[in-house]
């Protein structure tokens, strides 16, 4: 069970730290991953954390952001080093081992890659990746439909998010880590399954 007074020391500090709306967006996304967790049985400690801090480094200087990513020890490619929308969620791993001594490697995952996914992803960082696209806050043409997914079948919302991360980074010209294209065909590969 989750210390009280810890909770309250992160939500200081994230309230210290981030904008308004990010802080909102984070309390919305630590929302929205407790009751994920509740629907597929994950869990609604870790996916409560995780969500809570995972835009954590949202806010720091791009400069402070890509010190960690060039100095993190996790695995960082060089389309992400090179991305800087994609810093803050290494940089967010990073920064809860270091400020708050938070090294359960799931909840560090979910972080890390709550912005890129990966193959093969514990349900903790699905779960974040998920709460990340639909929670309250969100608000672009197509988040009443993900949402409804993401509460019925966390597969195919993973290939459904995938998809759609993957196509708004193509319209916006910007590169696509290996590690995102691997996920999208790993869930691309299950939905055909399916059909099958």
């Amino acid at each position: 069970m989750l210390c009280k007074e810890k909770i309250k020391a992160y939500k200081d500090y994230l309230k210290d730290n981030l904008s308004k709306k990010r802080y909102v967006h984070s309390l919305n996304v630590a929302e929205t991953a407790v009751e994920l967790a509740k629907k597929f049985d994950g869990d609604v400690d870790k996916c409560c954390l995780a969500g809570l801090l995972h835009d954590v480094s949202k806010e720091l200087e791009s400069e402070r952001q890509l010190c960690y990513v060039n100095n993190s020890e996790l695995d960082v490619c060089d389309v992400e080093k090179n991305a800087p929308p994609l810093y803050h969620a290494i940089a967010g791993a990073e920064q809860v081992k270091e400020l708050f001594h938070i090294d359960d490697e799931d909840i560090v995952n979910a972080i890390r890659y709550h912005t890129t996914a990966r193959e093969n992803m514990s349900k903790t960082e699905q779960i974040i990746y998920l709460a990340d696209l639909v929670s309250q806050d969100r608000e672009y043409k197509d988040v009443k439909r993900m949402r409804k997914i993401a509460f019925s079948d966390m597969e195919k919302a993973m290939y459904e998010a995938l998809k759609f991360s993957i196509n708004d980074s193509v319209q916006k010209g910007n590169t696509i880590p290996h590690k995102t294209l691997s996920a999208y065909n790993q869930y691309a590969k299950l939905m055909k399954q399916r059909k099958e």
